[in-house]
């Protein structure tokens, strides 16, 4: 098994310039979730969840909240049991990872990136996976690889629609 670690990647802050704060999701800010999804949605990068459901999965989230209050951005982490035959350990699945088009490029992906995989080594998990759509690029520079022969949680492995043409990413540690 090969590993990488994730390279450093400068947040572009500057004068200014206020970083969002990042912090869990609470059930409340479900329609907020659903809102920062919607474009995503629309243009097939994401499933549509209904905000029910991010109400009942907001322990899954992280977010990053402009000093306004406002959502830029969001990560989701669902953790599954090791799948029998699989090493020790559970594995996580990063979804619903997406930032607000104003804050694109400002570092906003990255600081939700890099705190999601903190919050994986704390958990002892084996390896994340996640599904894109687009190029993977941020992902790519974290140290995540091509899923060839990474069997990712059967469970979540069936939901994924092929008509996508997502691509599977998957990142060990």
């Amino acid at each position: 098994m090969t590993t990488v670690a994730p390279r450093s990647v400068p947040l572009p802050y500057g004068p200014g310039v206020t970083a969002p704060r990042l912090r869990p999701a609470r059930e409340r800010d479900a329609p907020a979730l659903a809102d920062l999804a919607r474009p995503f949605v629309r243009s097939g990068a994401l499933r549509e969840r209904p905000p029910a459901l991010y109400a009942d999965h907001a322990a899954d989230f992280l977010v990053a909240e402009a000093t306004g209050g406002s959502l830029e951005g969001c990560v989701g982490l669902r953790v599954y049991p090791a799948d029998e035959g699989e090493g020790p350990g559970p594995t996580g699945v990063l979804y619903n990872f997406c930032v607000a088009g104003h804050s694109q490029g400002r570092g906003v992906g990255a600081g939700l990136l890099g705190a999601v995989l903190t919050r994986s080594r704390a958990r002892s998990l084996r390896a994340l996976f996640t599904a894109t759509t687009g190029d993977g690029g941020l992902f790519l520079r974290y140290g995540f690889t091509p899923a060839a022969g990474r069997p990712a949680p059967r469970a979540w492995a069936k939901t994924l629609d092929p008509r996508r043409n997502a691509h599977v990413l998957a990142l060990t540690w």
